[in-house]
């Protein structure tokens, strides 16, 4: 599998950025994991959307879905579906379609989505086979429902995907031994559990520590704003991982 960041922002894009979305790639098959604000414009420098063969949802903040938006909009009224008509699978968490129909509802197309989308809900508890790649998932602490995503290839070489969740050991547990595990760090270095009461994000130590714990080989820190120290994001996430890690940004390609 080939991984391409096309937005690694948390709730607000970067400056010229976009929010969570990446495109998993396997021989011709293309699968776009989330899709956030601004993701939908980027992921078109790297592929032609009507390539697309499926998208996932981890959950159902606007950070992670609002870009299907635009995308059902290309997949209804290009010029080019006049003569052609695609319809991409489209995997949501359980309660997903009612979300985006009520989504759609607000602004008068309630059923744009799933016209657009060849639209269903995933069973969290079973395997779902995405073309050459079979998806697992674990429900991970956040603060609406959210599952963590595992993509195996056939040959058994895997990439975890850990939505947005705050600290927690089914993560842990999930992504053990993976050969690319992605973890959040939305809250700034130095700082953690902002606010207080439940956590639903991680600073970039608790990023490395979850990624330790899960012995990971690569450690790709993620969904951290523009707006932070980024040498200070590595430094403490290195420091929990215990060697060094990755930082995502926008095109930047990963081997899995």
């Amino acid at each position: 599998m080939e991984l391409t960041v096309i937005g690694k922002s948390p709730s607000w894009p970067d400056r010229g950025g976009a929010c969570t979305g990446y495109l998993v790639r396997d021989g011709a098959y293309a699968l776009l994991l989330d899709c956030g604000s601004g993701v939908f414009a980027r992921l078109r420098e790297q592929l032609d959307y009507l390539d697309v063969d499926a998208v996932l949802i981890s959950h159902v903040h606007p950070d992670h879905v609002l870009d299907l938006v635009p995308f059902a909009s290309a997949l209804s009224y290009s010029p080019r579906q006049l003569t052609a008509t695609v319809r991409p699978s489209l995997h949501l968490p359980p309660g997903g379609l009612a979300s985006l129909r009520q989504l759609g509802a607000v602004f008068g197309f309630a059923e744009l989505l799933e016209r657009a989308f060849a639209a269903s809900e995933y069973d969290p508890a079973a395997a779902l086979t995405l073309g050459p790649i079979t998806a697992r998932f674990r429900e991970v602490p956040h603060f609406i429902r959210a599952w963590a995503v595992e993509l195996r290839e056939r040959d058994g070489r895997r990439l975890v995907f850990g939505a947005d969740c705050g600290p927690n050991d089914a993560l842990a547990e999930f992504a053990a031994g993976a050969e690319l595990l992605i973890v959040e760090a939305t809250d700034p270095p130095g700082v953690a559990g902002r606010g207080g009461g439940v956590r639903g994000h991680m600073s970039p130590s608790e990023a490395g520590e979850l990624g330790r714990r899960a012995g990971a080989r690569r450690l790709l820190v993620s969904h951290f704003s523009d707006e932070a120290d980024r040498d200070a994001v590595r430094v403490e996430a290195a420091a929990g991982f215990g060697r060094e890690v990755e930082l995502a940004s926008a095109g930047a390609t990963f081997e899995v």
